[in-house]
């Protein structure tokens, strides 16, 4: 278990650091911030004071050291617009983003879960016609068109809901129901593979022979071993609470995080960038590894044969 343990953690390190290496270069030759943050008539002299003062004008193996060695001592630098700590920053919009994306996460799986598992058990129904036909329409629409189309409805002809902002509840709505329908959609859709897949097995027919009923056989057989890829969609999910908001905050001016990674981006404020990318790689790698754990926990057999694999 030690070994199964170390081989993933090593793995999410390893992830992170080549999410931060290969942003870092990216952004450095997608362009020049002093040119984004200063006007395009400043004379050269500012120009080369204010990347002299960011250590814009040094190698850029030598901005590549400096940057992760300050990762180690905990300074993640500061914005080049407003000069406030980067991850001071960053952290002033995580509330308004888990805001939504909080929500939008349980409605996923309140909804997919169950309407998967039905339409397993109703094989080849009306039902399970129904949902595995909304469940394609809603992974295949992006969620920016879902979100325009939610406001066309919902806020431009029949002006239940606001379009955009967050000064009350009811600006949550939209971006919430946004992010939760395609989900929903890609979990029940997995979540009835899954279901297939377990009750063609013989230890589900074999648990019938017995005289178990069809509550429980499901209940205690087929639920608790589509649940672990299920789970992986899940994990999945869970990472991608901050990333996947950053279209639907854009298109619904919420201020989130999703709203200043687009702006930090535009504006190459590259500490802003970096450390939101660190955030959300971070919580990436930690739903990841949670589901390697789970994984683990569920099925003994991973974890004794990776140990068996690495003895070997």
């Amino acid at each position: 278990m030690q070994a199964f343990v170390f081989s993933r953690l090593v793995r999410a390190l390893v992830t992170v650091f080549l999410v931060l290496s290969f942003s870092f270069v990216i952004l450095r030759m997608s362009g020049d911030p002093a040119m984004m943050i200063m006007s395009a008539d400043a004379p050269p002299e500012a120009i080369a004071a204010f990347r002299q003062s960011w250590g814009l004008d040094a190698p850029l193996w030598e901005q590549y050291l400096g940057f992760f060695r300050n990762l180690v001592l905990g300074n993640f630098g500061y914005s080049m617009r407003d000069r406030s700590p980067a991850m001071e920053l960053v952290l002033q919009h995580i509330p308004a983003t888990l805001a939504i994306t909080l929500p939008a996460f349980f409605l996923k799986i309140a909804i997919g879960i169950p309407a998967g598992v039905y339409a397993a058990l109703h094989r080849d129904s009306m039902v399970d016609r129904v949902v595995m036909g909304l469940s394609v329409v809603g992974h295949t629409i992006p969620s920016f068109v879902l979100g325009l189309v939610l406001v066309l409805v919902f806020a431009v002809n029949l002006g239940w809901l606001p379009s955009g902002g967050s000064t009350s509840w009811q600006h949550a709505i939209l971006p919430i129901a946004t992010l939760s329908l395609g989900g929903a959609a890609v979990l029940a859709r997995f979540t009835r593979s899954a279901m297939l897949e377990v009750m063609g097995q013989p230890y589900i027919r074999t648990a019938s022979a017995k005289g178990l009923t069809w509550g429980a056989v499901v209940r205690g057989h087929a639920l608790p071993n589509a649940a672990i890829p299920t789970l992986t969609i899940i994990g999945f999910m869970v990472g991608h609470l901050i990333a996947g908001a950053v279209v639907v905050e854009s298109v619904f001016s919420w201020p989130g995080i999703g709203r200043l990674l687009v702006t930090s981006v535009a504006n190459r404020d590259l500490a802003v960038v970096q450390c939101l990318l660190l955030l959300v790689a971070g919580t990436m790698v930690l739903s990841n590894f949670a589901v390697d754990m789970l994984y683990g926990w569920i099925d003994p057999r991973l974890r004794n044969g990776h140990a068996a694999g690495s003895a070997a």
